[in-house]
């Protein structure tokens, strides 16, 4: 199933079963966007991502960092990342998403795609760190990309595409029965920063 942006409404969950995803649409206009966009790209402090499959390091051409209210570990796909303090760019993005979620967030992973060509395989965010079942949003900033989610059991494929300076939110079960990923695309030449807003557990 594919959803259209006529079909937008923030209080429909856009899954069938199993889980919670909403989704905002814009929150950001076009200029605010571009704004928002543009310092993020030059002030975040971006790294290639690795991540060790079948035993071989694999480094992404995708870019990512890791910002957060505590030097909190992320462990995931065989690496560990320390994060950094929020910069105040990220603070305000993180306010302006906590008032329309309605939810709190304490860390938030960015992931640079430089291009259509660069994407996401099917996983779910499920690590020990993260809060179980805790909301994650999703803001994305530049290129219109192609968004899915597919049932663990079931295989049913849920289809949207997530608008520049949009926000989408997941959370309840989502995470334990859905994968999602970005397909890459020879559609799409323009960059795209995606920002996860995330609930780490105060682990001491």
């Amino acid at each position: 199933m594919e959803l259209f942006e006529r079909d937008i409404n923030n209080n429909k969950n856009i899954l069938p079963f199993d889980g919670s995803v909403n989704y905002y649409g814009k929150i950001f206009d076009s200029r605010e966007a571009g704004q928002f966009l543009d310092i993020l790209l030059k002030t975040i402090e971006w790294q290639h991502d690795k991540a060790v499959i079948f035993g071989k390091t694999i480094v992404t051409k995708r870019k990512v960092s890791w910002y957060a209210e505590e030097p909190f570990p992320y462990r995931y796909s065989g690496n560990t990342k320390i994060a950094l303090p929020w910069t105040k760019e990220l603070r305000t993005i993180k306010e302006l998403i906590e008032k329309h979620s309605g939810q709190h967030f304490n860390a938030c992973l960015m992931n640079l795609y430089h291009s259509g060509s660069e994407g996401m395989a099917w996983h779910s965010d499920a690590e020990k760190e993260l809060k179980k079942d805790g909301a994650i949003a999703s803001l994305s900033l530049g290129a219109k990309r192609k968004f899915s989610f597919k049932h663990k059991q079931t295989k049913e494929r849920i289809d949207l595409y997530l608008e520049n300076g949009s926000l989408m939110l997941m959370k309840g079960t989502t995470q334990t029965h859905w994968l999602h990923r970005l397909p890459p695309t020879k559609k799409v030449f323009q960059p795209r920063v995606n920002l996860t807003f995330r609930q780490m557990e105060y682990l001491r």
